[in-house]
């Protein structure tokens, strides 16, 4: 799955899933721009890039800021001439019940999950249209689809993103823009690591492959659809979960 000369945009890059996806989508020929609010990290992602030798770009930007996600956008543009692909990964959490939620809570994780993955859509497919190719990858999750106790707001974000893949993927195929979600079940992420051992047995529990995923099995996955082998799916959902949302 070679897309070498490629120029990737990799919103939430410096470490997680994010980090691996970049990295498989380097091996795989592209430039990638990373991008997060994470500095040290997401410079240190660059080096680990350019060391493989594959170019790389560094641009901070808070995505839920609609002028910052334009200019990372505009930033990849200017320096590469071009831009083929856009992976929408960068998300948060602020879990609590839904009694307990506060309003900032609940809108700060709207804004970064879904009212950042729109901000950065709106500015690529300007691009996009115009050289009539691109390929719109949006980091869901199957808490978007199965939904969450505790996690109200990141449910809502991320059944919101699966919303607007279909309805964009409506709206651009006619240009060759190609808009598909991934929805990962649980993955081996620093979140993940600080679950207590019985929590984490009860929730290998609801897997049907009986282990967490790893951010290489969704980066796989996402270079599957930058590739010609996928130049026939667009609007759809891929879960990534080990089966746990059949």
């Amino acid at each position: 799955m070679d897309i070498s000369g490629q120029v990737a945009v990799v919103t939430g890059s410096a470490r997680g899933i994010g980090k691996a996806i970049a990295l498989e989508l380097a091996k795989a020929g592209a430039k990638i721009v990373i991008s997060d609010l994470n500095v040290d990290a997401g410079k240190e992602t660059v080096e680990e890039i350019k060391a493989g030798g594959s170019e790389a770009l560094w641009v901070e930007a808070d995505v839920s800021k609609n002028d910052q996600a334009a200019h990372l956008i505009e930033s990849a543009h200017q320096t590469y001439g071009h831009l083929d692909i856009l992976v929408n990964n960068a998300g948060i959490t602020r879990d609590n019940l839904l009694m307990r939620m506060s309003e900032e809570e609940w809108d700060s994780v709207i804004a970064v999950n879904l009212k950042g993955t729109f901000n950065c859509i709106r500015a690529a497919t300007k691009i996009f249209m115009k050289q009539r190719f691109g390929r719109i990858i949006n980091i869901a999750s199957v808490v978007g689809q199965m939904g969450n106790a505790g996690q109200a707001n990141y449910a809502s974000s991320k059944a919101g993103v699966i919303g607007l893949t279909k309805s964009v993927a409506k709206e651009f195929a006619s240009r060759n823009v190609l808009v598909n979600a991934i929805a990962p079940g649980f993955i081996e992420t620093a979140m993940t690591e600080k679950l207590p051992e019985k929590a984490r047995e009860t929730l290998l529990k609801l897997i049907p492959l009986a282990r967490l995923g790893k951010p290489e099995d969704v980066a796989k996955v996402v270079l599957f659809l930058c590739s010609e082998r996928s130049a026939y799916i667009t609007g759809q959902v891929i879960n990534v979960d080990g089966g746990m949302v059949m």
